[in-house]
């Protein structure tokens, strides 16, 4: 059961770090588009999913980590 959560728990490690990463670049590659102009704008497709997605593994991410502290 413990090998389950630890195999668990790098798989989500690695996706987090690639989600963070490929939201990271698209954040540099339009505000260097737009020079210094900053205007909110909302979300939308996969931008958004991909936000979403990045929260929803952040949180399972913890609550392995509470898992595996419990169980060990």
């Amino acid at each position: 059961m413990i090998a389950l959560f630890k195999t668990m728990q790098i798989i989500i490690s690695v996706v987090l770090v690639l989600l963070i990463l490929i939201q990271t670049k698209n954040a540099g590659l339009s505000s260097g588009l737009k020079n210094s102009f900053t205007a909110y704008r909302s979300l939308r497709g996969v931008e958004k999913a991909v936000f979403v997605l990045t929260a929803v593994l952040g949180v399972l991410l913890v609550a392995n980590s509470f898992l595996l502290i419990k169980l060990s």
